[in-house]
């Protein structure tokens, strides 16, 4: 409803306000008006005259006052949402957050839907690949791929809101757009030195979001395992909880290397695939290639973080497919023996 009523106010002429406080005065009718001519020497009768058949008092050398200002519609707003900031500035950070998101919605339509489909198939991507990582499929570090989730759903989130066009910023966007390509591949007349700087800024961006996600989502994973140790004392995690700066400053590391590398060559491999393939094709490689992209960020953030220490399983690896077979082979042999003098005994 905010939205429709600053769309409303921006087309609206001030002078369709019915507000009394606001509406300037009708005129009256112009035969109240009297333009019969006086003797210039009556100057002072003659702005007594007028006065009195005016509709209203003449200001300052007989001009009429100037009329009020128009009316302010949403608080102080423009009428478009993203300049909305008095209303957003009241509503503290979830103001401007709402306000933000309109803006995003207003630029692309389409823009909840692409949150709500990265946060189900990316995440979920991201979660397989790294638990692919782990031994046993991560059911040992389940505390770990915990982690994994929060701060994932975090971060998607975020890089979608701030990378995300907005309708406010449109002119802005356009005159920053014409210095720097989005991604390092976008087709147009842009410099080496362009397109090595879109790969350092993103990076930057990247490892700033990776760095304040994995602060958020590592304290979120432990106090919520801690929140579950004292409602259930006998509950022990498999693992040491991983220590929330060591975490963070891991995700930063995976998000500005890992992630902004894979992310300016996913985009080059689609610009070359947009460019040769089908439309259907085209977009189910566009799924494919996504889902790959997450679960191999999954994957490599695992292997970082065994480098970097922010995760450590306390548990012995397991063992490897032959050992575990030649284990399996005793078993069974042990088995076997025994059934084998259980029949022995009963044949005595």
């Amino acid at each position: 409803m905010a939205s429709t009523a600053f769309a409303a106010a921006k087309f609206l002429p001030a002078h369709l306000d019915s507000s009394p406080r606001t509406a300037p005065h009708r005129t009256a009718p112009t035969a109240n008006f009297c333009f019969s001519p006086l003797p210039a020497s009556s100057s002072s009768s003659s702005a007594s005259l007028l006065r009195l058949l005016s509709p209203y008092p003449s200001g300052p050398g007989g001009r009429l006052p100037p009329p009020p200002p128009p009316r302010s519609y949403g608080g102080g707003g423009s009428g478009d949402a993203a300049d909305s900031g008095g209303d957003a500035r009241k509503g503290g950070i979830l103001g401007l957050f709402l306000a933000g998101w309109a803006a995003r919605v207003a630029a692309d339509p389409q823009f909840p839907f692409k949150v709500l489909m990265e946060e189900l198939v990316g995440v979920t991507a991201c979660v397989l690949g790294d638990m692919a990582s782990r031994p046993n499929f991560g059911l040992n570090e389940l505390d770990f791929v915990f982690s994994t989730l929060v701060v994932g759903s975090i971060l998607n989130f975020v890089l979608m809101y701030l990378l995300a066009p907005t309708a406010g910023v449109a002119a802005a966007a356009s005159s920053v757009a014409s210095a720097l390509p989005s991604h390092m591949f976008e087709p147009g007349a842009y410099s080496l030195g362009s397109r090595v700087a879109t790969l350092l800024s993103k990076g930057a961006t990247f490892a700033a979001v990776g760095f304040a996600a994995g602060l958020a989502g590592t304290a979120i994973s432990n106090g919520l395992i801690a929140m579950r140790k004292r409602m259930d004392p006998a509950f022990e995690t498999p693992n040491k909880p991983p220590p929330t700066l060591l975490n963070a400053a891991t995700w930063a590391l995976h998000m500005g290397v890992s992630s902004n590398l894979r992310y300016q060559s996913l985009n080059g491999i689609e610009y070359l695939l947009g460019k040769v393939a089908p439309a259907p094709i085209f977009k189910v490689s566009v799924v494919a290639l996504r889902c790959m992209n997450n679960v191999l960020g999954g994957m490599s953030f695992v292997l970082l973080a065994r480098l970097t220490g922010s995760q450590r399983s306390d548990k012995p690896v397991v063992s490897t497919v032959a050992e575990e077979k030649e284990r399996l082979i005793a078993v069974g042999n042990a088995a076997a023996d025994a059934i084998s003098e259980g029949r022995d005994g009963d044949g005595k």
